[in-house]
Formats: structure tokens, C-alpha cells, sequence
């Protein structure tokens, strides 16, 4: 573990400023992540990829940058800042919104995506590449036949398309069960990635928390996050009681499916 006080873990999703209503309330634009990048490098924090964190590797200050989804604005926007600096970063693959997954497709991607060749691209470049599922479904209210498949899929697909391995996955929306994680660990996976908007006291197992970064989200409230100051009180209460109520959802559609 890198860290006394634990590692901020930041989740981004998509880098422009004429992101579509979907997706612009998660998108940073490029000028506030070049400040936040420079916040990062000025505050003396060491940009970590996810598999040294992993692995133990010790750090002044370690941060790990993430984005879910895989929008084609990570290559476009995204990399060319962090290559600036000098900073690794995860990105989470939706494999089936890729934008040429041809027979593959599935789920209704929100934004323009990454293509097959921007991904092996982004990995040359120091971005590392986990699963985010094949078609970005809630996964804790699937049956269980098309929760293995979506696991499964996403990641056989990327170590089959890039030939590295592939052992690291966040959920779509954040949601996770116990039996979510269960067949992460049974589908090959080493660690899964949720939100929970909290710094990760210990990178490993199956509910490492995450901090959201959003259009939003000031300098001085970015600094604060990566800080461990993050102001984000409220919204852990009512991830709390939503998982309750993503629990009760899922139970009472598995009595009904059993009724019908």
C-alpha cells in the first residue's frame, strides 16, 4: 500500500467542453484538467498506475487517475495533457460501445468512443486498460447468466484485441452487490473498482472506492479531494441508502421472475 493516509483514486469520464446533456455533468473540460494535472504536480503528488499501486509500489504522495466508459475525447483531449506531464493514468473499456465493435456492439453508447486502434494507442502512451463491462448494464440487477457474460466478455475481448492481460474492472454507475463481486473474482479478475467517493485506504479486493471528478468541481474543491478534504458527505449517505434500495429491487424481481 503507497500511503499512510491512503490514495485518492480519481474518476473522470469525459475531457470537452461541448460534451452532449448526457454526459456533461461528468465532463471536465480540457482547461480545468490541465489546472487540475498542474494542481497534482505542484502539490508534490506521483501519478500511479493502478497496477503499482496494486502491487505495493511506494510513493511520495500517490494519486491514481481513472476514466470509465472509454469517450474517444480521452485520446483526443485527454492524453496529449497527461503526456505533458508525464502521467500514467486507467482507463475502464465498455467494449461493446467501442466505436467499431461492429457485431460486437451492444448497449447505446452516449458519446462519440474510443476505437479499437485508439486503444491500443492509449496503451502505448502509459494508460493502462481494465473492464467496464460489455454493454454497461447495472450489473447487480442482472441474472446471473448475463452477469458472467458481461464480465467475461469485456475482458477476454480487450486481452484478445491488445494480447496484455486484463485483471483490473469498474462497475458501470457504480453498482455492485456481494454477488457482483463474486463473479468478478470467478471471472478472472483481481480487483474491481466502485465509487463511493472516498479515498482508497487499501487498493485491493473488490470495493475500492473512488473520487468523482465533475464539470462542477472547482480548482479549490479538486484540491481538497486530492487532499483528503473531499467534501463529499452527502453524497456517501445516499449511496448508502440507494444500495439498500438497488438490494430490495433486485430481490423482488428474482421472486417475480420465480412467480412467472
Amino acid at each position: 500500500m503507497s500511503g499512510a493516509a491512503g490514495v485518492p483514486i480519481l474518476m473522470y469520464h469525459s475531457v470537452r467542453d461541448d460534451a452532449p446533456p448526457e454526459t456533461a455533468p461528468l465532463a471536465v473540460s480540457p482547461g480545468a484538467f490541465r489546472d487540475q494535472m498542474a494542481v497534482l504536480e505542484d502539490r508534490g503528488f506521483t501519478p500511479l498506475p493502478l497496477s503499482a499501486v496494486e502491487a505495493g509500489v511506494e510513493a511520495v504522495k500517490p494519486v491514481v487517475i481513472t476514466f470509465d466508459d472509454g469517450y474517444a475525447d480521452l485520446h483526443s483531449r485527454a492524453l496529449p495533457i497527461l503526456t505533458d506531464f508525464g502521467f500514467p493514468a486507467t482507463v475502464f473499456v465498455t467494449t461493446g460501445w467501442l466505436d467499431d465493435a461492429g457485431p460486437d456492439a451492444a448497449g447505446r453508447p452516449l458519446d462519440a468512443m474510443l476505437t479499437w486502434a485508439h486503444v491500443a494507442e492509449v496503451t502505448a502512451h502509459g494508460i493502462e486498460v481494465g473492464a467496464h463491462s460489455h454493454s454497461h448494464p447495472q450489473l447487480d440487477q442482472l441474472r446471473d447468466g448475463p452477469l458472467h457474460d458481461e464480465l467475461t466478455r469485456s475482458r477476454l475481448s480487450l486481452e484478445d484485441r491488445l494480447q496484455l492481460p486484463v485483471t483490473t474492472m469498474a462497475y458501470p454507475y457504480g453498482y455492485s452487490s456481494e454477488r457482483v463481486r463474486r463473479f468478478a473474482a470467478d471471472a478472472g479478475y483481481s480487483s474491481g473498482y466502485a465509487v463511493a467517493n472516498d479515498v482508497a485506504a487499501d487498493v485491493s479486493g473488490f470495493a475500492i472506492p473512488r473520487l468523482t471528478v465533475q464539470r462542477t468541481t472547482s480548482l479549490e474543491t479538486f484540491a481538497k479531494i486530492v487532499e483528503g478534504e473531499h467534501p463529499f458527505r452527502k453524497e456517501k449517505a445516499l449511496t448508502k441508502g440507494y444500495a439498500l434500495v438497488r438490494r430490495s429491487r433486485y430481490a423482488c424481481g428474482k421472486v417475480l421472475r420465480r412467480e412467472s
